[in-house]
């Protein structure tokens, strides 16, 4: 019995995905050289490796290789497109002689094949950048890199080369910024580690104020914590006045700043910045690059958004890419003067015997507010 679709099935066909706006383009460009070989020299400097198609790719690569027959003769007979189909052929077993000569029915002007190859450069290029922002986010987030972040910083400057090779190839226009919505930033997440690493920050450095004065390279924005976050301007600040600093100083300012509330008591916030270990330089520096690495995640989610905008333009993308690189030269900038030798001298590791107490802060503050995961 033959079968019938019913009403909610769907044709195979259905749901194939409808080719890109390049695949009408690399069949343009190969229908255009096919029928007029001599417009390889317009395709400058386009090359197989731009190609989406593999198969497209491969006989661009026959079309640039074999020499080019002479006019006259390519009018009258299908010698070289013969030839173009068998060079093609070990690499792209598929490939038929009929595809071809739809490629060349299927050209709309081949005196276009410029512009063709334009669009194939200008979508390789969002390809391209696409495949540097993963390779960041994938490795701001490997825990098993000995240096995650000149590993990460290492992969930013990969994409400053690939967008610098990318703007001499595309002429900027008016216009370039990208209008494309952005990622909203959730709360950054933290395990008990990275809370226990800022608790200890602010207990040194209310216990040490002195090595705090030369720590401007560290950030409010830096913390996960938002609590943590406004203990560390209220040390900050006491000690860029010439203010006193002890725990009942840092709870006076902490007062001014509305820390206190039922939730906060006096004593569980003296608690909080009165067990010091190691040195403040040394938690401050774990703190900023736990900052700078989630800062790169945060840049290479901006530049896939920018490559998964069909709208933006090539050199919107360069435009939109090095605003978010810029971002995270600004943390580059502080983790440097905070790491560099001539500036500061290196810090050893401080001896851990036992975490700070783990009532010093309410159970509900040691992770941010908004979080969904220690819920």
């Amino acid at each position: 019995m033959p079968h019938t679709s019913g009403p909610d099935e769907d044709d195979d066909l259905d749901r194939v995905p409808a080719p890109k706006p390049v695949h009408y383009a690399e069949q343009a460009l190969l229908g255009a050289l096919l029928l007029e070989p001599a417009r390889l020299a317009d395709t400058e400097p386009l090359i197989a490796h731009h190609f989406d198609s593999h198969t497209h790719g491969a006989l661009f690569t026959a079309i640039r290789t074999l020499p080019p027959p002479d006019p006259a003769d390519h009018a009258e007979d299908t010698v070289w497109l013969n030839a173009v189909l068998n060079h093609t052929r070990p690499h792209a077993p598929g490939l038929s002689a009929s595809y071809l000569h739809a490629l060349i029915q299927f050209c709309p002007q081949p005196k276009h094949a410029a512009a063709y190859a334009r669009m194939i450069r200008a979508d390789n290029a969002r390809r391209v950048l696409r495949a540097h922002a993963e390779r960041l986010a994938s490795t701001a987030t490997d825990p098993g890199l000995p240096n995650p972040v000149t590993s990460t910083l290492g992969m930013a400057d990969d994409i400053s080369r690939v967008l610098e090779a990318l703007a001499e190839q595309f002429a900027p226009h008016p216009g370039s910024f990208p209008c494309t919505p952005l990622p909203a930033e959730g709360p950054r997440q933290a395990n008990e580690e990275d809370l226990d690493e800022e608790r200890l920050l602010l207990a040194t450095a209310t216990a040490y104020p002195a090595e705090v004065q030369q720590m401007r390279w560290l950030t409010e924005a830096d913390f996960v914590l938002p609590l943590h976050a406004t203990l560390w301007q209220s040390i900050t600040a006491l000690v860029h006045r010439g203010d006193m600093v002890d725990p009942v100083t840092v709870l006076g300012e902490a007062q001014h700043r509305g820390l206190l509330t039922d939730s906060l008591a006096p004593k569980d916030l003296m608690a909080l910045v009165s067990t010091p270990a190691g040195s403040p330089e040394y938690w401050g520096e774990k703190i900023l690059q736990r900052a700078l690495l989630s800062r790169a995640q945060t840049v290479a989610a901006r530049i896939a958004a920018y490559t998964d905008d069909p709208a933006n333009t090539p050199h919107q993308l360069i435009t939109g890419s090095r605003r978010a690189l810029a971002d995270l030269n600004t943390l580059r900038t502080r983790f440097n003067g905070a790491t560099t030798p001539a500036l500061q001298p290196p810090r050893k590791p401080p001896a851990r015997a036992a975490p700070p107490p783990r009532a010093t802060s309410p159970p509900h503050l040691l992770a941010p507010p908004t979080s969904q995961a220690r819920r």
